[in-house]
């Protein structure tokens, strides 16, 4: 598909020479920049949503102290 975008020409300098460095096309190196940010953002808003059900009293996700200290028990002794 073709289509045409209007960038700042600084950004647009700073696009040409790292399109010339990695030896790909103008067009590749905008294709995969934009499938870049549409895959972030595909998940935008998950850790939020999760830092709102957890990250509001993170000490009532946290283990009682005796299955926590049977859970560091089971842990294998390495040496570091």
């Amino acid at each position: 598909m073709k289509t045409a975008i209007s960038i700042p020409d600084a950004l647009f300098q700073e696009a040409e020479t790292l399109a010339k460095r990695r030896g790909i096309s103008r067009s590749e190196l905008y294709a995969t920049a934009i499938a870049g940010y549409v895959k972030d953002e595909r998940f935008f808003g998950v850790r939020e949503q999760l830092d709102a059900v957890y990250g509001a009293a993170p000490e009532a996700s946290e283990l009682e102290p005796e299955p926590a200290a049977m859970q560091w028990r089971s842990l294998p002794r390495e040496k570091w």
